[in-house]
């Protein structure tokens, strides 16, 4: 299998995961109106499936080190593939519920709580686990990143006062799916072995790991997607017939493109966690966020009718955001 062999590798991975984390979503935009989010998560789904499934027989089956796709999924014993299971099942419905969140109550309120929740547990359960880095720098760069993510809410604010939605509600559910986005990934990392040249007997390696993460996933939409597809929080119901009947192979592709760029992220952090560390790697790919951010102000022009003072907070929560990113980085060297 292939292994990163040095750190600084290894924070190239996390970066290509802030970058994939935070530009999956642009395949929503690119979608058909008619098409609701349910229909496309199943597609998106399936692209996480494939995606596991070249990286386990390219990356995962090259080198001579550590141990082959299939040999890794094979030695497995239960506890392993529960764990990364359940990590599934935890992020599917933590990430219905942001979309939910958002549905309801905008993106201002839902993703900086949602988020913002998730990055600051990830980081602080996942460095309890495997306390790699300094403390003081990762928790100041993850403090920043978490004022970035506010500075950024109230950017958004400003952009729109009217039409704000059920706010309650909606923080509700933001905050139930930030607890659950900052567990997900430790329970994908307890299933893993953190010596990747010569694994412990019984766990999996980031490759195995990934593909039974996204079983959990496809299998669990059958329970919370299900639920979505008939009781939608915006937008109409749809069933299961509509995925045939209102599906283009153009309008399936970019589902897949969705899930595959979101799952290759995955699998490059969880490559790195070797050399980064389990919370070093979360923290950067949560970073994601001004990586949307960034989409929405420069390519999708959200901000192109903002009031007088929003591209103070714009510039503000950049700077936030790079010099956080920059911490979490020099925590380890």
């Amino acid at each position: 299998m292939y292994i990163v062999d040095s750190y600084g590798l290894a924070v190239i991975f996390c970066i290509i995961t802030m970058l994939g984390w935070g530009s999956w979503a642009n395949t929503l935009k690119m979608s058909s109106k008619e098409w609701e989010f349910p229909l496309y998560y199943w597609d998106y789904s399936i692209g996480l499936i494939l995606t596991t499934l070249l990286f386990g027989f390219t990356f995962g089956s090259s080198g001579e080190e550590g141990r082959g796709f299939i040999a890794d999924l094979t030695q497995a014993d239960g506890s392993a593939l529960t764990s990364a299971f359940i990590g599934g099942v935890i992020f599917n419905i933590a990430n219905l519920l942001v979309v939910a969140a958002t549905a309801i109550a905008g993106l201002a309120v839902a993703f900086p709580i949602a988020i913002g929740l998730a990055l600051v547990i990830g980081v602080v359960v996942n460095y309890i686990a495997t306390p790699l880095g300094n403390p003081v720098l990762l928790f100041i760069g993850v403090a920043l990143v978490v004022a970035a993510i506010l500075v950024d809410a109230a950017a958004y604010r400003k952009l729109s006062q009217e039409n704000k939605g059920d706010q309650k509600k909606g923080i509700i559910i933001s905050i139930i799916a930030g607890v659950l986005m900052g567990f997900f990934y430790r329970f994908v990392a307890a299933s893993m072995t953190t010596n990747f040249t010569t694994p412990d007997a019984g766990l999996l390696t980031p490759y195995a790991a990934m593909f039974v993460f996204t079983i959990g996933i496809f299998l669990s939409n059958f329970v919370f997607n299900t639920w979505f597809m008939y009781k939608p929080v915006t937008g109409k119901a749809v069933g299961y017939s509509d995925y045939f009947k209102l599906g283009s192979p153009k309008l399936h592709m970019i589902g897949l493109l969705g899930g595959l760029i979101w799952c290759a992220a995955m699998e490059f952090n969880l490559m790195a966690t070797e050399k980064a560390g389990f919370a070093i790697s979360y923290g950067l790919g949560q970073g994601a966020t001004m990586i949307s951010a960034a989409w929405g102000v420069f390519v999708w022009k959200e901000f192109g009718i903002a009031p007088k003072g929003t591209n103070k907070l714009l510039a503000a929560m950049f700077a936030l955001f790079i010099v956080g990113l920059a911490l979490i980085v020099i925590a380890r060297i």
